[in-house]
């Protein structure tokens, strides 16, 4: 990888690209265009996708015009067994390298020092500790990250950009999928044949860690299984 540009230059290239796919006047560019700005950009190398293994409409996406993107599995040592099958199928499908990102520490060594269940009595900590440390450190090597953040998941998403400064991170964050419905993804899903979750067939609408993540009910919010009963909607990522 060359150097990477500066925080200025990347601040001021994502200014200029939301102001040219998300005009004040017109309509918004499509997924496709907003991955062809990053294609003529950014170096694939410079680029990563974020992935929760949920399905893999963004990285086939990205891929198609960014083939061999990396993309960052958030590895939190809780996941969903159908979860991981997922991943396996997105690194043999798809032209894409996929990447897992690691905690410092197993889950056993974070019971040892925090003792059992983390996640039940503290989970913004767990959180931090298994999933936003751990992706800040990751993304420290590249210049744009990609997220699929929809604007109809939750109230905290729905102004999302399709590009934007991501000023915690010190990088471009793009969200080409943010005007998309969840019908429209798995339409996506479904023509292309990209790999999904066994779980979102099954109730599971947004797939987390396992411990965290229960099953909706029809016309329940699609995030209202993520950390269910407690008062947290958000494990940090994208705040």
């Amino acid at each position: 990888m060359t150097a990477r540009r500066t925080a200025d230059e990347l601040r001021a290239l994502a200014e200029a690209g939301s102001a040219l796919l998300s005009p004040d006047h017109g309509p918004e560019a499509s997924a496709a265009e907003v991955v062809a700005w990053v294609a003529e950009n950014f170096r694939v190398d410079a680029a990563a996708v974020a992935c929760s293994m949920a399905d893999a409409v963004l990285p086939h996406v990205a891929a198609a015009q960014l083939p061999g993107v990396d993309v960052l599995f958030l590895d939190t040592g809780y996941h969903f067994t159908e979860t991981r099958v997922t991943r396996d199928e997105v690194a043999r499908a798809l032209d894409v390298r996929v990447v897992d990102v690691l905690p410092e520490q197993t889950v056993a060594e974070q019971n040892a020092e925090f003792g059992t269940d983390l996640f039940a009595r503290d989970p913004a900590l767990c959180c931090a500790r298994r999933k936003v440390a751990p992706l800040q450190k990751a993304l420290a090597g590249y210049e744009l990250w990609f997220t699929g953040v929809r604007r109809e998941e939750a109230p905290t998403r729905a102004n999302t950009p399709l590009v934007q400064w991501d000023e915690r991170n010190g990088l471009v964050k793009v969200n080409p999928l943010a005007a998309w419905t969840f019908d429209e993804l798995l339409d996506y899903a479904g023509e292309h044949q990209v790999p999904v979750n066994l779980l979102m067939s099954h109730g599971y609408p947004s797939i987390g860690c396992e411990p965290c993540t229960k099953p909706v009910a029809a016309g329940e919010d699609p995030r209202s299984g993520r950390w269910a009963g407690l008062a947290k909607t958000e494990c940090g990522l994208h705040l």
